[in-house]
């Protein structure tokens, strides 16, 4: 329930990370014009979500195929 309710603003992150792999929570945040914050609290419920996503030893974002939940 939680996540329908975040859905578009999952999806808007989601969108971003797919088009620049490897970009930086930060660079994140910027482009959403959202707060850096808000971009490590939601990244948690992303996964929960099913939006999987690693990161490198820079702290670049990287997808993973998604998992449908």
């Amino acid at each position: 329930m939680f996540w329908k309710r975040k859905q578009s603003e999952f999806e808007a992150m989601d969108r971003v990370i797919q088009e620049k792999p490897g970009i930086r929570p930060s660079e994140l945040a910027r482009e959403l014009q959202i707060s850096r914050s808000t971009v490590q609290r939601r990244l948690p419920s992303l996964e929960e979500a099913g939006y999987l996503y690693y990161e490198d030893e820079r702290g670049g974002l990287w997808p993973f195929k998604r998992v449908k939940r």
